[in-house]
């Protein structure tokens, strides 16, 4: 038998992780014909089919699978052998992170300068999205971390609490308490995919307006410039208009009516890569409440 090379098997193996020929090349930065040419040479090396068509996709054969079985703890040890004898200085590869509007305000850009310090070669591909993209993406293996809102309950997900936010309803000067008192103010909450949002309406039944009319966006920063603007009343996390509030250009509504939310970090039950691995353990460390300075 001719002489594998370990690119073959790392091939082989973030296709079975990641379930398409496509999503593999996305993964290790080259294309799928690429990908299709090295499984190619790597089932001519060991004289037998890795994959069969099914469908429109390809699945492992019966003895792919098994080979992929034999291979899986090999590899793992390999990757852990060379992140950990350089210190993950010579680590390489991208790393999809996908995050809410909020986390990437805060916590991340401080902690994405010292994954860049440590891990030079390592690639990160951020975006920006709402909990219920995030975690279809993970869970699409098109992001490899995400941090998101809200409690997650998923077999298919592991997750570490990064801490709580504190969220308020604000208003400006010119509306100021007006904004809770007679009739309903005009109200605008995060999209209802988010979680925020669900927790906005408990917050909303409480001060006796749980019938109110309410207008939406995906996105925290306009919501404050609509408030800003004397558009109506919104719920944001402190953190985030803390800087208004002391500059008395926003005012707080109703601190009674203040809730917190939980942030994770969360990564699929089953990866096994120890970049991703290793940058998950690192992520359990940070404190969402904590702001990037500057901000």
């Amino acid at each position: 038998m001719r002489r594998i090379s370990l690119y073959h098997l790392e091939t082989l193996l973030w296709i079975s992780r990641l379930g398409t020929f496509g999503a593999a090349a996305e993964r290790l930065n080259t294309t799928q014909p690429g990908v299709s040419a090295r499984i190619r040479e790597l089932e001519h090396q060991i004289g037998f089919r890795l994959f069969e068509r099914a469908g429109r996709t390809m699945a492992l054969t019966v003895r792919g699978r098994a080979f992929v079985r034999e291979c899986e703890p090999l590899w793992t040890s390999i990757e852990r052998t060379f992140l950990q004898s350089g210190r993950f200085e010579g680590a390489s590869g991208i790393v999809r992170i996908g995050a809410g509007e909020i986390a990437a305000a805060t916590c991340l850009p401080s902690f994405f300068t010292a994954l860049k310090a440590e891990m030079p070669r390592v690639t990160l591909e951020m975006e920006i999205d709402l909990s219920h993209g995030l975690l279809q993406k993970l869970l699409s293996a098109n992001c490899d971390l995400i941090f998101l809102a809200g409690p997650v309950a998923s077999p298919n997900i592991e997750t570490a609490p990064i801490g709580a936010v504190d969220m308020m309803w604000i208003a400006s000067p010119a509306l100021g308490n007006r904004g809770f008192d007679g009739p309903c103010p005009t109200l605008w909450l995060l999209h209802r995919h988010s979680p925020i949002h669900g927790v906005a309406r408990a917050s909303l039944e409480a001060a006796g307006h749980g019938d109110a009319t309410i207008n939406s966006c995906n996105n925290v920063r306009s919501l404050i410039d609509i408030v800003l603007s004397g558009g109506g009343i919104s719920f944001v996390p402190e953190i985030m208009a803390r800087d208004h509030l002391d500059r008395g250009t926003l005012v707080r509504l109703r601190p009674d009516l203040d809730r917190s939310i939980p942030f994770h970090a969360a990564i699929r039950a089953q990866e096994r890569d120890p970049l991703v691995r290793d940058i998950f353990a690192r992520a359990a460390a940070l404190e969402i409440a904590e702001i990037a300075p500057g901000r």
